[in-house]
């Protein structure tokens, strides 16, 4: 197509390249004055939502542009490779998710970050990251795509470790001794932990490369039949390459197991944390498995490839385990974005179980794919927004502890109100948007009726029995009841530096702060901006207040959305045509048929949709009466419940020490390698090295010695430097006296030479 493609269809092309100039220029933008700086900021973002918006007609029309080649860029012998987008409905969807959701995040940043001696490096990293992850999402083809893909990764890294001079106040973790983190470390542990999955994932586009011949999306699906069959032909290796594969995305979208890097990517910014882990980052790896999940349902349920099945029976039950993990973990967690963030891996289990159990049946692709798309929209949604309500608690208690909250509904009422919607649509209640992406989910396990998702769907539904519950506390212990001791403190104008003496497990009096009980002062812990506090101080007392619209307008829109897309979801059981989720199933579908796919899903009973609303239903009641009767109601102190039951308090240290998983990691590949690099130097340089050392230096030096005697003295200089002088000296006096100076003489000696001359040509031609 060329240049054409740019011309006819500029949406795609300017949607990612358009925050990639700005972050290009934003230095030079700096210059200008700070105003310019935001305000360019937000143009570019702004530009960004309206061309990724001019794709939007095309899910209407159905006639969506499908493959847009621009040049050749690697030109492989038969297979070249092009510069290219692929739009079609499930990059279209996507990608006006992340534009969008990012716009309003960056609106929020201008209110946020206001004052940060560093916004034009916050700028750089935020642009590039909007531009790389559209890049990703939009990309025609492997190659490109892991251009986005490593982008993100390195925007993740600055953005993380944003605060790099690693102050205290900006550690988080804790509270001590319980061990901290600077960001710093936060930022290198995302980038390493994500690089391992990376690794496995290049490795499996060199092995799909090297039988396929190409990395386009398309031309992988019109190429499967020859492929599939070759790289099947050694026993092995398509399951190798399917898991390897899903190694990027399992890094990524932080699953189990590499996802102990997600609750200390907290250390950045809370706007930071919105964009990585509600629109962005995190759904890069659900989106390259939804993307690839094609080519593999052709390989097992087309072709017959039993192998090409793990793809989706391992993704399946990383999800599903990643759920219950990510789960347990925030019903004890303290810091409040990091609850929020054991949320995010947990739901993001719920969108990787909803594309595996989509290729264990054959009926099943279309509701599982669809479930997977359709809660990775809905939680992009509620997501970003707890986010960003979390920043603004923050942002007024300067604390990361929830202990060092409470009450402050009366307070925060805008932010409490928005923040209990985004809460319960997280909680999957109807008729919010969470509950029919979650109900999704459910029935998709159901449609695949299998005995494997049956059982991933009793895993499900505990999980989501467990989120409703964390989902009261972390409510209750940051808007309800009592204010806590450290917020009376702050609002008196009294600063406390004393550490929490919690331990791992937590101490009596620890659990009591958390659970509304008397109080001990706690160290003030301030992670997000401090610029322009929501609070008035006068004479020392600080009144906290409402922050301003500039940061809560930004999560009301996304909060109205997660209202208006649950609202089409309930008239959508009147009027299909309404329903976000038959929207996105029949976008779906439309793109399957473009790419020569032909699926048939099982019809749905109405017994089956009623019994994946009964699992919702009973799973909430159990995980909000519990809530209720520990956190809202309080008729049970729940650490006085802990503390009087030993196996309960192990169960409480093991949850809280995150089922152990991080501290394993370390002790093996930090701490381990760093131990067995001590040792190593101890036992092998130290004892071998350093002790063969003077031997060895001894020995060439001898040998350097007896070399210079016999070569430079001997040799060299005896041989060379004064015996090739001497004999030319002595043959020049020998010579010398054949010149007598007699004409007779030299005449003689020229008749002579003349002679041999002539007898050697004579012999030479033959002649003789």
């Amino acid at each position: 197509m060329g240049i054409e493609a740019l011309l006819n269809y500029p949406g795609p092309w300017l949607s990612w390249i358009s925050p990639i100039i700005g972050a290009l220029l934003m230095p030079l933008i700096s210059r200008l004055g700070h105003r310019v700086r935001d305000y360019a900021a937000v143009a570019f973002a702004l530009s960004s939502v309206i061309f990724a918006a001019s794709m939007l007609p095309y899910l209407f029309t159905g006639k969506y542009p499908g493959e847009l080649t621009l040049t050749t860029w690697i030109d492989f012998p038969g297979h070249p490779l092009k510069v290219g987008l692929l739009v079609d409905p499930l990059s279209i969807i996507i990608s006006n998710v992340v534009a969008f959701i990012a716009f309003l995040i960056v609106v929020y940043s201008v209110g946020y970050m206001h004052g940060d001696p560093h916004m034009a490096r916050y700028w750089f990293f935020f642009l590039f990251f909007i531009g790389n992850m559209l890049l990703l999402v939009l990309s025609n083809n492997l190659l490109q795509l892991l251009i986005g893909w490593e982008g993100v990764g390195l925007c993740s890294y600055g953005l993380i470790g944003y605060y790099y001079r690693d102050e205290k106040e900006r550690w988080l973790g804790g509270p001590p001794p319980t061990k901290m983190y600077p960001p710093s470390h936060a930022g290198m542990k995302a980038f390493v932990v994500t690089g391992i999955g990376d690794v496995f994932l290049l490795a499996a586009i060199f092995i799909i490369f090297h039988y396929a011949g190409t990395l386009n999306f398309e031309e992988l699906i019109e190429r499967a039949p020859e492929w599939l069959s070759a790289i099947s032909a050694t026993p092995g290796l398509l399951s190798l390459t399917a898991i390897c594969f899903l190694g990027g995305p399992i890094g990524k979208s932080a699953q189990f197991p590499l996802h102990e890097w997600l609750p200390e990517a907290m250390a950045g910014p809370t706007s930071v944390s919105a964009l990585i882990h509600a629109a962005t980052m995190v759904k890069a790896g659900v989106y390259l498995v939804a993307r690839m999940s094609p080519v593999f349902y052709l390989g097992g349920w087309v072709y017959h490839l039993d192998e090409a099945l793990v793809y989706f029976t391992a993704i399946a039950l990383v999800g599903a385990f990643t759920t219950f993990l990510a789960a347990s973990q925030a019903m004890v967690a303290l810091e409040l974005k990091k609850v929020l963030a054991y949320s995010t891996i947990s739901q993001i289990g719920y969108m990787m179980l909803g594309l595996g159990v989509s290729g264990l049946s054959k009926g099943a692709y279309v509701a599982g794919l669809t479930s997977g798309v359709f809660h990775l929209v809905s939680h992009a949604l509620f997501k970003a927004a707890l986010f960003l309500c979390a920043g603004s608690v923050i942002h007024a208690v300067e604390s990361i502890y929830m202990s060092d909250m409470g009450g402050l509904k009366r307070y925060m009422p805008i932010t409490h109100s928005l923040m209990l919607i985004a809460t319960l649509s997280l909680a999957g209640i109807p008729p919010l948007s969470g509950f029919w992406s979650k109900d999704s989910v459910f029935l998709a396990c159901l449609t695949a009726g299998t005995p494997l998702s049956l059982a991933l769907l009793a895993v499900a539904g505990i999980s989501a029995a467990m989120t409703f519950f964390y989902s009261i506390r972390y409510m209750s212990m940051t808007f309800y009841g009592h204010e806590s001791e450290h917020l009376r403190n702050l609002m008196r104008g009294v600063h406390h530096h004393e550490e929490k003496t919690t331990g791992h497990e937590g101490s009596f009096n620890e659990h009591r702060r958390r659970h509304g009980g008397d109080e001990k002062p706690g160290s003030e812990h301030l992670n997000a901006g401090e610029h322009d506090p929501p609070f008035h101080e006068e004479h020392g007392v600080r009144h906290i207040h409402e922050v301003s619209g500039v940061m809560w307008v930004p999560y009301a829109i996304l909060v109205v959305m997660v209202v208006a897309v649950g609202l089409l979801g309930l008239v959508g059981l009147f009027n299909p045509k309404l329903s976000p989720e038959v929207f996105i199933e029949h976008q779906l579908e439309e793109m399957l048929h473009h790419m020569g796919l032909e699926v048939h899903p099982a019809e749905v009973w109405a017994t089956t949709k009623l019994t994946a609303a009964m699992i919702s239903a009973v799973m909430l009641l159990l995980g909000g009466v519990t809530g209720w009767i520990f956190y809202l109601a309080r008729r049970i102190d729940p650490w006085a419940l802990v503390s009087s039951s030993p196996p309960l308090r192990g169960l409480h240290t093991f949850l809280w020490n995150r089922w152990y998983m991080n501290p394993t990691y370390y002790a093996v590949f930090v701490d381990g390698l760093l131990g067995f690099k001590e040792r190593l130097y101890r036992g092998l340089e130290r004892t071998v090295f350093d002790r063969i050392s003077p031997t060895v230096a001894g020995a060439f030096k001898a040998l350097g010695g007896a070399m210079f005697g016999v070569l430079e003295i001997g040799v060299v200089e005896g041989g060379l430097n004064r015996g090739v002088p001497n004999a030319v000296t002595a043959l020049y006096h020998r010579v010398k006296r054949l010149q007598t100076g007699i004409l007779n003489y030299n005449i003689l000696y020229i008749g002579i030479t003349f002679f041999l001359l002539t007898l050697m040509i004579l012999l030479s031609s033959g002649g003789l």
